[in-house]
């Protein structure tokens, strides 16, 4: 499941319900269909994750309250999450402006599709639902330096898009919070939501030799564009989920500035510095498919 970009313009959009396009999530209006759709999606997933899904990962599902049983409400789901690390989810009706998408984000705020795929969905999905966003995102809102480097990508969000470098970071957070991969004492691990709330993806990630497995590299990944029509090409590894809050003391934007100079890079592009975990044969992208860069 690949999602284009972390929100619509706001004319390509429904007129939102409230100035920053949150909504009532209306829990007690999910039909049964639609809880047992969630059902079906945690418990393939959580059977699926262990030994799959990082360790922080599986501690957030732990102490969250959320199960198989019906899609989450937000309002104890919040209580849980505010009082570990001061986040909370709010909804929305689906995408929102990018700039609505940010200020969430550095306030805080997690903004979560509410409605749920259909069952003929279960595989592949053109926006995130709750599933998506509750399930992939909201475990790792848990541990502190995700929530921090959240929060801080909200923040930096604001500033490209006023640089007029809003591509380049969006790279950032889709080759780490959707789609990154990461290095821990048992093994290699995902992380990435995109990838956590995926049963297909979360098996090809790890389990496949067509993509590319290469260490992360903050440059690298600002040039790199990516996919949304199928799997990755290329899976960025950090060394430790720490890492990315080293990233929140970089100024970006002499980087912007340098990689403007810079060509830049196909999904499955490999350079001769890369630090390569596994070369990928690459057969896997569906045959014909051209790489298309999402635009944010």
């Amino acid at each position: 499941m690949n999602y284009p970009k972390h929100g619509l313009a706001a004319d390509e959009a429904a007129a939102p319900e409230r100035a920053d396009w949150t909504c009532d999530q209306h829990w007690e209006r999910y039909t049964a269909a639609e809880h047992a759709v969630w059902k079906t999606l945690y418990e393939r997933q959580m059977r699926l994750l262990a030994g799959r899904a990082c360790d922080e990962f599986l501690a957030g599902l732990q102490h969250l309250p959320m199960s198989a049983a019906t899609i989450p409400d937000f309002a104890p789901l919040n209580r849980t999450l505010k009082q570990r690390t001061g986040w909370q989810v709010v909804a929305v009706p689906g995408l929102v402006p990018d700039e609505v998408f940010f200020d969430h984000l550095a306030h805080r705020r997690f903004p979560a599709g509410r409605f749920i795929r259909r069952p003929e969905q279960l595989d592949y999905l053109e926006e995130p639902d709750v599933f998506h966003d509750v399930f992939g995102h909201v475990p790792l809102l848990m541990h502190p330096i995700i929530a921090d480097f959240i929060q801080a990508y909200g923040e930096g969000g604001l500033r490209a898009q006023r640089l007029g470098y809003l591509p380049q970071l969006a790279r950032l957070y889709w080759y780490t919070i959707e789609f990154g991969l990461v290095q821990q004492p048992n093994g290699l691990r995902l992380f990435g939501a995109g990838i956590a709330s995926s049963f297909t993806e979360s098996q090809f990630c790890l389990d496949s030799d067509s993509p590319h497995r290469v260490a992360f590299e903050l440059e690298r990944v600002l040039r790199t564009r990516y996919r949304i029509d199928d799997f990755q090409e290329t899976y960025f590894v950090l060394r430790d989920l720490p890492q990315l809050l080293e990233l929140t003391a970089i100024d970006f934007a002499p980087l912007y500035a340098h990689i403007a100079t810079l060509s830049e890079l196909a999904p499955g592009e490999l350079l001769a510095k890369d630090q390569l975990l596994q070369r990928g044969h690459q057969r896997k992208a569906r045959p014909g498919a051209e790489p298309i860069q999402a635009e944010n």
